[in-house]
């Protein structure tokens, strides 16, 4: 079957007696008492074009001038208010235009000026000159228009990142023009016929219709990140990971992956350099090609326009939240507990936990695949089903501008008013425990939610280290916040998140000869052949709060010298926040011109590394047109 669509997305103690679930993995949901008064003991084929385009809305629409929406922007992202969209088309011609148009713009592509705004409101843009390409042609219109008058081109989907591999902080703006790919890149065709199934998309489409689509089908992947307003395009960037290895008796889905969306490539088209013809042209590129490497997760130093992913059948998931297991348990030594987090990891293949500052036990959720539905278990038909996350009440809301007008002694109360939300409304709204089809239970993060900054990490290791790599990194992670709280400061007032993957191996994927995404933080290694899972780590913070930075930094530095040898190996997440100095992220000199190098090289064999995959992509863009200057020097 082929099928082709375009379709739109579809404060004081708390007591809280949570039923316990049919036995699927070992702790019982029990009652849960929470003070939030306590202020702070430490952390124990045929491709249809899409006809949907994302209408602009006038400044009048929501009652905002545009001087008062930018001023009031980072502040809203921020507090997760509202979904966060670019409010305002000012054409070039016009002439409410503030900007200098680009020389010589093609006449067949409407430009218009536009802000851009990332997912933490850290990287802000109040005018860029964007442009929505309808075409891969457009795109190749675009690079040979650029390359001669010295533009910068740059894909721009929902803007949910962190880092600066659209546009660098505290950009001007000058010679830059933004390709939104969301408005008419947004194709999908299913072929559902071969072994195995694919999907042929655009980059431009989201996550949320993809899976929607794929769904429909009777298909989808093992694995994916939690919010569905990211696009096609940008997970494949930044290899977009979910939470995924093997549970007891599991074996892999034929089309599936149990590492990141990018090792589901079987072939991509992206615009490139054509030296014969002295032009920029489309070129496709095979998955058992060398020469696709570099563009399997390229850090937004190319211009895919689409793919083909291999894809499986669909799977059914039930999904078991627990507020009751001890972070002390948990998180404890290997061996130490019942309760540790690789006990679960061994059951099940799915976990996560979101462990909120000042509280003792963290949210864990466990994923179990269950073609039936568990007697206790409720049923969901549509994703996004953790509803108190995604507004922002106010019990929090207070603590939140506390916070952020310099009152961090709140960071405590803030915490553990965060994990009573969670757990009084997994009780409100009968999703502590969960099933349904995968897409469902997987997607969990609306642009509404609390938006927040990150830093990131993927720990290589075996598998038998889970709970080491864990153990060690949560007791400096505890250490530093005493430190820190001993003299009054708090810079981490989000929670950290722990989740393991599989790697991207080139097994996996059902063609001979496939090769293994070069810049991919899941990369493996040849010379560790026993490392095989990655433990992600994230610890989440409002922007600007003080001392993160160096928070982050201390993090950081301490990881990449002891995730070392045949022990584990770090990498970044790229999309978060990495390379700190004690006042910014993306900014230590070593870090980006050695140490992260150095980390993707360690282990691979020459001419296929970092190095030769930074080489490939000047190869295929020599005039830097998709690049910035970030990027430009990152990836010299």
């Amino acid at each position: 079957m082929v099928l082709g669509r375009d379709k739109q997305p579809h404060s004081t103690a708390t007591h809280i007696p949570l039923t316990q679930p049919e036995t699927s993995v070992k702790p019982e949901i029990q009652s849960v008492v929470i003070d939030v008064s306590s202020q702070g003991k430490p952390m124990g084929k045929v491709h249809q074009k899409s006809t949907r385009q994302r209408q602009p809305i006038s400044p009048g629409d929501r009652g905002f001038s545009r001087r008062q929406f930018l001023a009031a922007s980072a502040g809203v992202a921020a507090l997760g208010a509202f979904e966060w969209t670019p409010l305002f088309q000012v054409p070039a011609a016009s002439a409410q235009s503030t900007l200098t148009s680009p020389p010589n713009f093609p006449s067949s592509i409407a430009l218009y000026q536009q802000a851009f705004q990332n997912w933490s409101g850290e990287i802000v843009l109040e005018n860029a000159w964007t442009c929505a390409p309808t075409s891969a042609a457009d795109v190749v219109t675009l690079a040979n228009w650029a390359f001669p008058v010295g533009y910068e081109v740059r894909a721009r989907g929902m803007m949910h990142n962190w880092s600066p591999l659209v546009i660098p902080v505290d950009s001007s703006g000058a010679n830059l023009v933004l390709a939104d790919t969301t408005q008419f890149l947004t194709a999908v065709a299913i072929d559902s016929s071969g072994s195995p199934a694919t999907v042929t998309a655009q980059t431009g489409v989201t996550m949320d219709v993809l899976l929607q689509d794929l769904e429909d089908a009777g298909l989808g992947l093992t694995a994916h990140p939690a919010p569905g307003d990211i696009t096609l395009g940008g997970a494949l960037a930044i290899d977009g990971h979910g939470t995924a290895v093997p549970g007891v008796g599991e074996t892999l889905i034929p089309g599936h992956t149990y590492g990141s969306v990018s090792n589901l490539i079987l072939s991509l088209t992206a615009v490139v350099w054509n030296a014969s013809q002295g032009q920029y042209v489309v070129e496709t590129f095979q998955r058992s090609d060398p020469a696709i490497q570099p563009l399997l997760a390229h850090l937004g130093r190319t211009f895919v326009t689409e793919v083909t992913l291999q894809v499986g059948a669909n799977t059914r998931l039930r999904c078991q939240s627990f507020v009751s297991v001890p972070a002390s348990a948990l998180f404890g030594a290997p061996g130490s507990s019942s309760q540790t987090f690789d006990s679960y990891v061994e059951q099940s293949g799915r976990v996560e936990t979101i462990w909120f500052p000042f509280t003792s036990e963290p949210w864990l959720k466990v994923w179990t695949i269950a073609p039936e539905k568990p007697l206790l278990s409720r049923e969901v038909d549509a994703p996004y089903n953790y509803v108190f996350a995604d507004v922002i009440p106010a019990t929090l809301s207070g603590l939140i501008k506390d916070i952020l007008e310099g009152d961090v002694s709140v960071t405590p109360t803030f915490g553990q008013a965060e994990l009573a939300i969670v757990a009084a409304g997994l009780l409100g709204t009968v999703t502590a425990d969960i099933w349904g089809w995968a897409k469902d239970l997987l997607l969990y993060v609306k642009p509404t939610t609390l938006r927040v900054t990150a830093n990131g990490y993927a720990v290589l290791t075996n598998r038998a280290s889970i709970q080491q790599v864990i153990y060690d990194f949560i007791t400096f992670y505890e250490n530093q916040v005493a430190l820190y709280q001993a003299e009054g400061n708090y810079p981490m007032n989000g929670p950290v998140e722990i989740r393991v993957t599989g790697l991207d191996v080139p097994s996996d994927v059902m063609i001979s000869s496939a090769t293994t995404p070069q810049l991919s933080a899941l990369r493996p290694r040849p010379d560790q052949p026993d490392s095989n899972v990655a433990v992600w780590f994230d610890i989440l913070t409002m922007p600007g709060t003080p001392y993160s930075d160096q928070f982050y930094r201390s993090v950081e530095q301490w990881m990449f010298t002891h995730y070392v040898g045949s022990y584990a190996a770090v990498r970044p997440e790229w999309s978060k926040g990495w390379a700190y100095t004690d006042s910014a992220a993306w900014s230590d000199p070593t870090m980006l011109s050695a140490t992260i190098p150095n980390a993707i090289n360690a282990g691979q064999p020459g001419g296929d590394n970092w190095n030769a995959a930074v080489a490939s992509l000047n190869v295929y863009d020599p005039h830097k047109v998709f690049s910035n200057a970030f990027l430009s020097s990152f990836m010299a």
